[in-house]
């Protein structure tokens, strides 16, 4: 957005910039840098090309606070081009940093980009991933763990540990040769393993004390599949999602959909041993199952217990336990307020979108579209197009808030959207898989989901009252999911399939949430050091 031209405008942005800029220098800053290069992994006994971030496989973690400044220098040594994206990370008024292809060039082979971005007022669980050409299935990711600040109460005590369990199917073929089958029109192959942390079966130990009590923060860091987590001999009690504390309930086990992160607490109530954590995957035949050992710190060897029971099969099973967790009203979220003090039920919705998704062939491949759309990226990201008014690279409005009914085609998809609008959006998947959608920049609040067609009689019987606040949603075969969502922030932001196939293949569009005022207040200007390509190259970014 170019800044005002009249120096009494002018002189209003740089006071208002200089008050923006004042208010994030009173939080913390934390610097990384990272070098991303390809390296040998062995996930599942099978030599690799793998992508490391500072040699490691999982990337480092990144340890934040509510509000900290986090300053990312990513060096690429990769021979092509590269960006990484901070899943459930809002980006407040900066798409810029947001890290996909639809608001970010690309970090050219042998170059170098900073992310500066501010966690403001998130607390949670959170991971960043590779997300150009097909690069989460090689690695890359790492977990983002953001703490309240230390006068904000949380509802449960500090536990004795904090451990990230990142799992996720994986595929011993290379990520280029998955990215050349889905190229050729056809399917991926189903996975060959599950991964925890990297590692194969009993790759990764955590050790507890008996009598103590820890959090596991758990993502779904996976292509393809839905995950079920399970401790041998202990139950677990839920206490955050993505962000969001929830009702402290009791759990055997707990569905974590593509895309998703849960936090729970584990008491170490049982007689010291070796316990297996077992992740295995939902709804698919056959089953894969890994597992990682929870170590009582005074263990003698294997627990005696008989190891956790799978859940059923049933789609009910997992339906009913989504529909069970909800939001705490009464806990601070970031801020000292109770989560509960905006009354999400109470405000009317303006715009009602509904978006289905479906499998098509078109030109003779395989693709996947959204209301009869199926993506496909331009030649230059969405959002510098538009900060730079370049015409033809994207048709605002080319994304319909209805299903079509007629046959999917290809085009770079856009929806209109207006700022501090209020929408209900309507996930409808008349296919027989879940599905889990994200949507970049935002948290709403999942109030409804049932099996059948969604009519207006569905919302009848949505959760008005506390329903989770959470940013990737499931959406559960022959069934749909209904969303409240404030479109509070200004961008352009990817809504998408984590069905990372599906995802590559047409299954996303993007949300462009426009502001009339033009002001630095709704969205900050395109950073300094903002790479520029395609149709934007040779343009300068801003002089101040």
């Amino acid at each position: 957005m170019e800044a005002p031209s009249s120096p009494a405008s002018l002189v209003v942005v740089l006071l208002l910039g200089s008050l923006l800029l004042q208010a994030r220098a009173d939080d913390p800053y934390r610097f990384y840098t990272w070098n991303v290069t390809f390296g040998d992994i062995y996930p599942l006994g099978v030599k690799q090309e793998g992508i490391l971030i500072n040699g490691q496989f999982p990337g480092p973690q990144i340890d934040a606070v509510t509000n900290d400044n986090i300053i990312v220098n990513v060096f690429n040594n990769l021979p092509v081009p590269f960006l990484l994206s901070w899943q459930g990370i809002q980006q407040r008024r900066s798409s810029w940093q947001d890290g996909v292809y639809g608001t970010n060039c690309p970090i050219p082979p042998g170059g170098n980009f900073t992310y500066n971005m501010q966690f403001k007022d998130q607390i949670g669980s959170y991971y960043y991933f590779p997300s150009l050409l097909f690069h989460k299935a090689a690695g890359g990711y790492g977990a983002i763990r953001v703490l309240s600040r230390p006068r904000i109460p949380v509802p449960f005590d500090p536990p004795a540990g904090d451990f990230t369990i990142l799992a996720g199917d994986w595929f011993k073929l290379n990520h280029t040769d998955l990215k050349g089958i889905l190229d050729s029109g056809n399917d991926l192959p189903f996975p060959d393993g599950l991964l925890i942390n990297g590692q194969g079966w009993n790759g990764n130990r955590f050790t507890v004390d008996q009598g103590k009590t820890y959090r596991f923060r758990v993502s779904n860091v996976g292509i393809a599949t839905s995950v079920n987590i399970r401790i041998q001999g202990h139950s677990m009690l839920l206490v955050e999602v993505e962000g969001s504390h929830t009702m402290q309930s009791t759990y055997t086990s707990i569905d974590v959909h593509l895309g998703q992160s849960y936090s729970f607490l584990v008491t170490a109530d049982q007689p010291p041993a070796d316990y297996s954590i077992v992740v295995s995957t939902r709804f698919t035949t056959p089953v894969l199952t890994t597992a990682a050992i929870l170590h009582y710190s005074s263990s003698n060897g294997a627990a005696s217990v008989p190891p956790p029971p799978a859940p059923t099969v049933e789609i009910d099973f997992s339906l009913n336990q989504a529909r069970s967790i909800r939001w705490n009203l009464t806990a601070s979220g970031p801020r000292p307020n109770p989560q509960g003090s905006y009354h999400y039920g109470l405000v009317n919705t303006t715009r009602t979108i509904r978006l289905a998704n479906s499998r098509a062939t078109i030109n003779g491949k395989l693709r996947y579209a959204v209301n009869g759309i199926s993506f496909v990226p331009a030649d230059t990201p969405l959002k510098v197009a538009d900060f730079y008014s370049i015409p033809g690279v994207f048709t605002l409005g080319s994304m319909p808030d209805n299903p079509t009914g007629g046959g999917a085609y290809l085009q770079t998809s856009v929806m209109a959207a207006n700022m501090r609008d209020y929408v209900e959006v309507v996930f409808e998947n008349a296919e027989n898989l879940v599905q889990s959608w994200h949507i970049d920049g935002y948290a709403f609040w999942v109030v409804g989901m049932d099996g059948g067609q969604w009519t207006p009689a569905s919302r009848q019987g949505y959760n008005l009252r506390d329903a989770i606040a959470r940013y990737t949603l499931q959406v559960y075969p022959q069934s749909w999911t209904a969303i409240y969502m404030p479109l509070d922030n200004v961008g352009m932001w990817n809504v998408r399939s984590e069905s990372w196939a599906r995802q590559y293949l047409g299954q996303q569009f993007y949300l462009r949430v426009y502001s009339p005022a033009n002001s630095w207040r709704d969205e900050n200007p395109i950073p300094k050091n903002a790479l520029l390509c395609g149709r934007a190259s040779g343009r300068r970014t801003r002089p101040l």
